[in-house]
């Protein structure tokens, strides 16, 4: 690695070990950051701090750096302990989340290639819209949705086309590297979209994964989803 024209750049020889390190990023976010569990945490989280705003008075710290910083964990157990009638909600969810009671991951799929690029985030009420009729009546309160982005930090685009590289520690001379140049086997896409749902009370897996099917139907005239909700979790009360 070394510095040209105020750029930093890379041997040449160094481009697999420059790809796998933009990739080992992307996986990170795929099995850990990103994982169904991870997120069902942070729905819940996102859901007890939003309850708890009005009394707390959250979202105004935000204004004010003297008080931002005073934003941390011990929120949570600020919410635990209080004895408000007002934080009873969020003292649920929190304590849910203790138990390991956690949203209950229905599916997910990940957006077809073509449709990435004009592909609008999944709402609640877009599986709402779309459960069956006869059957338990869903609320948008009763759905969380994630929305998953993940890319090679450039989003549709290859971030290596960015980088320069050199011959050897001789020469002064810096260019670009395209991937077939390199291996036929690198990706030619850089983004995954994924579209996961939960149910807040696992008597709703049922009739939400149901919902979910069908707006896959609706939007791609398949479902995406590799396979279908365990039955299991479906019966879980």
């Amino acid at each position: 690695m070394r510095v040209m024209d105020n750029e930093i750049c890379y041997p040449a020889k160094e481009y697999l070990t420059i790809h796998k390190l933009f990739a080992t990023r992307a996986d990170l976010h795929r099995t850990v950051y990103t994982h169904a569990k991870v997120k069902a945490v942070e729905l819940m989280l996102v859901d007890a701090l939003l309850k708890a705003n009005d009394y707390l008075q959250i979202s105004s710290c935000s204004l004010d750096p003297a008080e931002f910083w005073k934003l941390d964990d011990t929120l949570l157990k600020t919410i635990e302990i209080a004895d408000s009638k007002k934080l009873q909600e969020s003292r649920d969810i929190i304590r849910r989340i203790r138990r390991r009671d956690l949203y209950q991951f229905c599916n997910e799929y990940a957006v077809p290639k073509d449709k990435i690029e004009h592909f609008k985030d999944i709402a609640p009420q877009d599986i709402i819209c779309c459960q069956a009729a006869g059957g338990v009546q869903l609320k948008e309160e009763d759905v969380a949705v994630s929305n998953v982005k993940i890319d090679l930090t450039r989003g549709r685009d290859n971030p290596i086309e960015s980088i320069n590289f050199f011959k050897d520690y001789d020469s002064d001379k810096k260019f670009s590297i395209s991937d077939d140049r390199i291996s036929c086997l690198l990706p030619t896409c850089y983004q995954d979209r994924i579209v996961r749902v939960y149910a807040k009370k696992p008597e709703l897996v049922e009739a939400i994964s149901e919902a979910f099917e069908n707006l896959q139907l609706k939007m791609y005239g398949v479902k995406k989803q590799v396979h279908e909700t365990p039955e299991k979790k479906k019966r879980r009360r």
